[in-house]
């Protein structure tokens, strides 16, 4: 199978993820540019972070129009985020590769585990708490700069199971740090950006966005609790792909 329709077919269904999981996406392309597309470990975490931006942006204003952006703490989460994700991006270039791959499965299983274990979303009006959401947004941060993730994929956990949100408004309030922070990393690799392989990378970006909206539309027809059940059993079947071929 030729690189772009791989290229396609992936980015479909990674903005399938973000659209309807407000995360997730970047934890599925990493993998993918590895083993599909025969991207390196520093150069997927690149890639990644380019895609997940343009697609997370496009899934935010869809969002945003239903009014499912909690824009108070997304910034909070954000703005706590920027400098330990800049720090990550610059240190990432340094890890072994089979470290970056066994703790990319490490933190993936560990946001899946709490999220099957975590109880529906709270249905009223959520008390943000400014130092926990702050707390929360600089671990997202770092782990955005590391491992090239977006860190929607631990910030739908955190917001849902920490601060009690709504699991609808989480996706929609994810999908503003994932901006943020991916952006933040990505200013210290402007090096790496310059050598990507933009002939599947550009047809990556442009059917995750097509993808973003169908997963946006997705989302209204499904509870917010089975979009949580699904998103962690994805997140687990990747965490356990990527933690075995580290080992092995």
């Amino acid at each position: 199978m030729s690189a772009l329709l791989l290229a396609l077919g992936a980015g479909a269904v990674i903005g399938l993820a973000l659209g309807a999981l407000g995360g997730g996406g970047s934890v599925l392309a990493v993998p993918a540019l590895i083993y599909l597309l025969g991207f390196s470990p520093v150069g997927a975490t690149t890639a990644s972070l380019v895609i997940v931006t343009l697609t997370s942006v496009t899934a935010l204003v869809a969002h945003a129009r239903d009014e499912h952006v909690s824009w108070r703490t997304g910034l909070l989460f954000a703005a706590a985020g920027i400098g330990p994700a800049m720090l990550g991006g610059a240190l990432a270039g340094r890890v072994p590769a089979g470290v970056l791959t066994a703790a990319f499965g490490v933190v993936a299983g560990a946001a899946a585990v709490r999220m099957l274990r975590s109880g529906p979303a709270a249905e009223g009006v959520v008390t943000v708490r400014p130092g926990r959401a702050a707390a929360a947004g600089a671990g997202l941060g770092t782990v955005t700069g590391v491992l090239g993730v977006g860190g929607g994929f631990l910030a739908v956990p955190a917001l849902v199971g920490v601060l009690g949100m709504r699991m609808r408004d989480a996706v929609g309030t994810s999908l503003l740090v994932i901006t943020v922070n991916s952006l933040a990393a990505l200013s210290t690799r402007a090096g790496t950006v310059e050598t990507l392989d933009w002939a599947v990378v550009g047809p990556f970006v442009g059917a995750a966005i097509l993808g973003a909206w169908d997963g946006k539309r997705l989302a209204v027809k499904v509870s917010g609790r089975a979009l949580q059940r699904i998103f962690a059993l994805v997140l687990l079947a990747v965490a356990a792909f990527m933690l075995i071929d580290a080992l092995v």
